[in-house]
C-alpha cells in the first residue's frame, strides 16, 4: 500500500486548491470513472468508505493535535498576542487590525476576493485564513515567511496594507499606549525593554497557535465511523480515489506543500506565485497548497480570490490538476465531505 500511495504521489498533481462545485461539468467522467463512483449512492463496496481505506487514511491525513502551545505556560504571551491581533491602532490610521482581513468571527477571512488596506487599497492576493494556519509549511500563498511569527510582522508594514512606515514608529506607537506597557513586561519577564518589534511578532504568533478548529473529520479519524454521513463518506472516498488527497493531505488537509496551478491544463493568472521569492524559473505559478479546513466558509477561493464558489473551484481544480472533467455527482459528494471539516465551534 505504501509503494502504491508514494507512486500516486509522484504521478499525481496540486490543489485541489480550495476546492469547489460547479453543474456544468458533463456526467461523462462519472461513467468513465465507474469503477470509482459504482455503488457510491449506496455506501457499498466502492461507497464513501470501505475497509481498504483505513490504511489510506491513515496514510495521507492526520486529526489535528490538541494544542500546538503550551497554553497554560504561554498564557501572557498569548493574552498580549489577542490584544494585538484586534487592534487597529497597529496601523497608520488607527483604522486596520490583522482582524480586519482575518476576522476571528467569520472563520479568520473577509470574504473579500482581496482585502482593502488603509487607504481602501487592494493587494493582488486573497487573504487567507490564519485558523490552523500554524500548521503550515510555511506563511502566504507564497511562503515567504518561515512562521506565523514571521507572517505577523509583515503587513504591519506593508504599505498598502496597515502602512505603519517602520519598525521604529510602531515600537514608538505602542509605549505611548499605557496598558501594553504591563501586558508586556508580563510576557516577557526578564526583558529590560520588552517592547520590541519582533516581540510584536512572537506574541501575535502564540496567539494564532491556538486558533485551531476540530472538525467532524476529526472525529472519524479518530474512529468515530458515525461522525461523517453517508454523503460525506462518498465524497471522501472520492476526494481520495480522484487524487485530490495528494495533494491536500496531512494535519491542515494542505498547507504542507507547494505546488504549480495548471499543473496538466494551464491556468491562467499574471501572478508567478514563489517565483517572486526564489527566482526559480520552475517556481513560476507556484502557490502552496491551501488548507482545506473550513474550506466551505472561507471563500472566494484561489490566490486571487478570483472563484466565487466552492463548485466552480473543485471542477476547476478537477481540470486543471488532475486534467478531469468532473460531474454533478462528484461535485456535491466532495463538497458535502469538505462541510465535515468545519469547526464543531462553529455556530
Amino acid at each position: 500500500m505504501k509503494l502504491v500511495l508514494f507512486f500516486m504521489l509522484i504521478f499525481s498533481t496540486y490543489s485541489f486548491a480550495q476546492s469547489g462545485h460547479d453543474h456544468a461539468a458533463d456526467a461523462k467522467t462519472d461513467h468513465q470513472h465507474g469503477d470509482m463512483h459504482k455503488g457510491d449512492h449506496h455506501g457499498g463496496a466502492h461507497g464513501g468508505h470501505h475497509p481498504a481505506d483505513k490504511n489510506a487514511l491513515k496514510q495521507f491525513f492526520e486529526p489535528l493535535p490538541a494544542s500546538i502551545i503550551d497554553e497554560k505556560k504561554n498564557e501572557a504571551l498569548i493574552k498580549l498576542g489577542k490584544k494585538l491581533y484586534l487592534d487597529p491602532r497597529l496601523s497608520i490610521n488607527d483604522k486596520i487590525a490583522c482582524n480586519s482581513c482575518h476576522q476571528l468571527d467569520n472563520f479568520g477571512v473577509d470574504g473579500q476576493p482581496t482585502s482593502p488596506g488603509h487607504e481602501g487599497k487592494r493587494g493582488g492576493r486573497n487573504s487567507p485564513t490564519t485558523m490552523n494556519a500554524a500548521l503550515h509549511i510555511a506563511q502566504f500563498w507564497d511562503g515567504r515567511a518561515k512562521d506565523v511569527e514571521e507572517q505577523a510582522l509583515g503587513p504591519i508594514l506593508n504599505p498598502i496594507e496597515m502602512g505603519m512606515p517602520n519598525e521604529g514608529a510602531v515600537v514608538d506607537k505602542l509605549k505611548k499606549i499605557d496598558e501594553y506597557k504591563g501586558l508586556f513586561d508580563e510576557a516577557f519577564k526578564g526583558e529590560k525593554d520588552p517592547i520590541q518589534y519582533k516581540n510584536v511578532g512572537k506574541a501575535i504568533g502564540a496567539f494564532e497557535r491556538t486558533l485551531l478548529t476540530p472538525s467532524r473529520f476529526d472525529d472519524y479519524l479518530n474512529g468515530n465511523e458515525s461522525a461523517l454521513n453517508d454523503s460525506e463518506k462518498r465524497g471522501l472516498h472520492k476526494f481520495m480515489h480522484m487524487g485530490c488527497a495528494t495533494c491536500h493531505n496531512g494535519v491542515a488537509i494542505g498547507g504542507n506543500s507547494y505546488k504549480k496551478i495548471g499543473v496538466v491544463e494551464s491556468y491562467d493568472t499574471k501572478d508567478m506565485g514563489r517565483f517572486e521569492v526564489t527566482g526559480i524559473e520552475t517556481d513560476k505559478k507556484v502557490f502552496k497548497v491551501p488548507s482545506l479546513r473550513n474550506i466551505t466558509k472561507t471563500g472566494p477561493y484561489f490566490h486571487d480570490g478570483s472563484v466565487s464558489t466552492l463548485d466552480e473551484a473543485i471542477r476547476l481544480m478537477a481540470k486543471h490538476q488532475l486534467g478531469r472533467e468532473v460531474g454533478p455527482g462528484f461535485t456535491d459528494d466532495v463538497k458535502a465531505f469538505l462541510g465535515s471539516l468545519t469547526s464543531k465551534s462553529a455556530k
